[in-house]
């Protein structure tokens, strides 16, 4: 299994910083993967072909904003599932990158989870459908977290 990070610029790593810091607790890999759909779309396309091409369990997390192409150019044409996380400095910056974000084309499945640690999460049960350990582990950490309300 693999989750690879697309971010449509470098400015992104520090955001991407949050996801991977849940992925390393769960160890769970992830490839980072700098391609902006706007400036170099071939490289994005040759990037989801190559994961295309792969028999592992794949779930994509993409990292842009402003005018999102990022997210939706792989949910376009990868067979695996993409969750959006769109980058955000302030509240203003959010609501203009969720916007973005949320307006994709027919046949163009993105999902979005605003929040860097449930977008990682959200990642792991998707991946936790194809692997039983993990599956395992998200059980056990949800009734650790239940158990802190009794």
């Amino acid at each position: 299994m693999i989750v690879p990070i697309l971010m449509g610029s470098e400015s992104d790593k520090e955001f991407a910083g949050k996801l991977t810091a849940i992925l390393d607790k769960w160890d769970v890999p992830y490839k980072l993967h700098v391609a902006s759909a706007h400036k170099v779309p071939e490289k994005v396309l040759n990037i989801v072909n190559e994961y295309n091409a792969s028999d592992e369990p794949i779930c994509y997390i993409t990292i842009a904003g402003r005018s999102n192409g990022l997210s939706g150019v792989v949910a376009a044409s990868s067979v695996h599932p993409v969750v959006a996380c769109p980058p955000f400095k302030s509240k203003e910056d959010m609501m203009l990158n969720m916007n973005s974000t949320l307006m994709m084309p027919s046949d163009t499945p993105v999902m979005m989870v605003v929040d860097p640690q449930n977008a990682a999460m959200a990642v792991l049960r998707v991946l936790a459908n194809s692997d039983k350990t993990l599956q395992e582990k998200i059980d056990a950490h949800i009734k650790e977290v239940k158990a802190k309300f009794n």
